[in-house]
């Protein structure tokens, strides 16, 4: 009975607590692959609350500064002088009005904004536009240390970064069960991504695009609470069967 009871504890340590594997990022082997995914060399396609980076240079500094949405453009301050897509698609710009630029790259918009500009300029050839998304907007929820909405000033931001810049995924977070949900000009789609392999440098959705929403779930021991390690499982089963045993001899003894 003795070694029954033993041996149904151990099991119960073994099952319960958090394992190596488990915490291990990237394993395996990476494999050669000679085809790049199209998708993460498609540009973005711009779509409603993203904000926009537009700078215009000409030699006429009197004009151009009538197109300026005003105040001085940082990543602190682009919520108040960037160019928000509303829910239209479109962005307002002094003197030229609405531009629809839904779906847009940001390549397209500026051709965009330079072919509406050739109106007030006599040498349009002269005019310098740039025009790029204010850094790249998602937010991180579920087993991390900070989760959060996180902005960061990147052309591209990878699924590593994205978790990094939150904290990190927790000891009873699931890394091999990553969603991003992505509200796309599709529809909402959902991903996963398991990033215990080393394969998810491979995966089309390894980077993050502009208000994606990225889950990491809990493992099946935070519902469990027996803890992430061998010594807090067995502490917590111990004081599990202590209160059992007392309960036990306190009713026999009534």
């Amino acid at each position: 009975m003795k070694k029954l009871f033993f041996y149904i504890l151990f099991l119960s340590i073994l099952s319960s607590c958090v394992t190596s594997k488990q915490m291990t990022y990237f394993q395996g082997e990476p494999i050669s692959k000679s085809d790049i995914y199209k998708l993460n060399n498609e540009p973005y396609r711009l779509q409603v609350n993203d904000i926009l980076y537009i700078d215009i240079k000409a030699s006429n500094p009197e004009i151009v500064s009538m197109f300026k949405s005003g105040g001085e453009t940082s990543s602190g301050n682009l919520y108040f002088s960037g160019y928000t897509v509303d829910r239209h698609g479109n962005i307002r710009i002094p003197y030229i009005g609405d531009l629809n630029v839904l779906g847009y790259t940001e390549n397209e918009v500026r051709k965009k904004i330079e072919s509406e500009l050739t109106k007030f300029f006599k040498n349009p050839e002269l005019i310098f536009v740039t025009a790029k998304l204010g850094g790249i907007q998602f937010i991180v929820t579920g087993e991390v240390g900070s989760p959060g909405t996180i902005n960061l000033s990147q052309n591209q931001v990878s699924i590593i970064d994205a978790i990094a810049n939150a904290g990190e995924i927790t000891p009873l977070g699931n890394r091999s069960d990553v969603t991003i949900i992505r509200n796309s000009l599709d529809g909402v789609k959902k991903y996963k991504l398991d990033l215990t392999n080393i394969d998810v440098f491979n995966s089309e959705n390894f980077y993050v695009q502009p208000n994606d929403i990225i889950y990491v779930s809990p493992l099946k021991q935070k519902s469990w609470g027996t803890g992430t390690t061998g010594l807090q499982t067995f502490s917590t089963i111990v004081t599990i069967l202590s209160f059992v045993v007392s309960s036990v001899l306190l009713v026999k003894n009534l």
